[in-house]
């Protein structure tokens, strides 16, 4: 269950960024609230992953790279933001990165 709450921290985290975009991009203030809920939802997530005996350096770890790589993809989906082959090697990286810390975790 402690993945399945890091997983949700990851995803809401992202959509509530996203939202954030979207709030900027039309201004509309129907957003906010999809940030307001999305971060507050992510640091629950987030919270009960640590409370279910997640490591925080592995926890904040891979919930902070797997956001920075997931949003950098939806923005270019969604907003048709830029992602180079330098970026793409950066989200290479990243997944990397992630890998170590978890397995190194395991030791």
């Amino acid at each position: 269950m402690t993945w399945i709450f890091l997983i949700g921290a990851i995803l809401t985290e992202v959509a509530a960024t996203l939202c954030l975009r979207m709030a900027s991009q039309d201004g509309g203030k129907k957003w906010f609230l999809g940030v307001a809920a999305g971060y507050l939802a992510a640091f629950v997530c987030l919270t009960l992953a640590l409370d279910g005996g997640l490591a925080l350096g592995v926890a904040y770890g891979i919930w902070a790279a797997s956001g920075v790589a997931l949003t950098a993809i939806a923005s270019r989906i969604l907003f048709h933001e830029p992602l180079t082959k330098i970026m793409g090697a950066g989200i290479g990286l990243i997944v990397i990165g992630v890998l170590c810390i978890e397995l190194g975790a395991a030791h």
